[in-house]
């Protein structure tokens, strides 16, 4: 089907864009079943404290990363059969994505303490799992909140039951490492615009996706409904005129003596 340049480039950057989406739902599906099923975090599925923070979280990630790489699936299957029925249902669900993921950003922001109040609460838990019973996949869950934060325990550098687990740093830098419950509620403060804005760029891309797949879907219908450039009336191939002239034989004169 002929396109225009305007829809062969929507159709370029939809298969451009739905690739690196299927890629991120997958990765995102991914890490939200290697925390559900793995056996370094799959206790905190199985444990009454205060991880329900952790389980919603990874619920989402997984059920967010299935949802990605459909929308990605439809997109794809769209723009590359230029299919508009394809291309409707993913630009619905990209309209959906859009919105909540602005929705989200708000959230985050406005409400940055109490989220920050969460994540401490839940760091703190898995820092009393750990204390009490030397859980491996505790241990590992410590080590990346400590080196990522570089922050160590709930009391700061001498808090010597976690110090497997903290940043190694020099002798001096050890006694001024704080307090991570501390560290984790003053970045979701601080960060707050930050995190809002990652939001927010990332629904901007998706509405951009957006547009694209309404103007390809535009081209597909004006494609379909246009005239072809010309009509072929008929395929039989006339002969060319004969440019000599036809000549006759003359008829013969009869005296009219003769006649009579």
């Amino acid at each position: 089907m002929a396109l225009d340049g305007c829809g062969q480039l929507c159709k370029c950057i939809l298969i451009l864009f739905n690739i690196i989406f299927a890629l991120v739902g997958l990765a995102m599906l991914g890490l939200g079943l290697w925390l559900r099923f793995s056996s370094e975090t799959r206790g905190f599925f199985n444990i009454d404290l205060n991880t329900q923070q952790f389980v919603i979280g990874v619920s989402v990630l997984i059920a967010l990363g299935a949802v990605i790489l459909l929308v990605a699936a439809f997109g794809d299957y769209g723009a590359c059969n230029e299919n508009r029925t394809a291309l409707g249902v993913f630009s619905c669900l990209l309209g959906i994505l859009a919105g909540v993921q602005i929705g989200v950003g708000v959230i985050a922001y406005v409400r940055s303490d109490e989220v920050g109040k969460q994540l401490a609460e839940f760091y703190t838990t898995v820092y009393a799992q750990y204390v009490a019973k030397g859980d491996p996949g505790m241990a590992v869950t410590l080590s990346i909140f400590h080196n990522g934060l570089h922050c160590c325990g709930i009391i700061g550098a001498l808090d010597f039951l976690v110090k497997k687990t903290c940043p190694k740093t020099g002798f001096i830098e050890t006694f001024t490492l704080p307090a991570c419950p501390t560290v984790i509620v003053d970045i979701f403060v601080s960060k707050a615009p930050l995190v809002m804005g990652l939001f927010l760029g990332t629904a901007t891309m998706l509405i951009l996706a957006l547009v694209c797949s309404s103007l390809l879907s535009k081209e597909i219908q004006r494609s379909h409904s246009s005239p072809p450039p010309y009509i072929l009336l008929s395929t039989t191939v006339l002969p060319p005129p004969n440019p000599d002239p036809v000549g006759f034989t003359p008829l013969p004169v009869i005296p009219v003596a003769d006649a009579l």
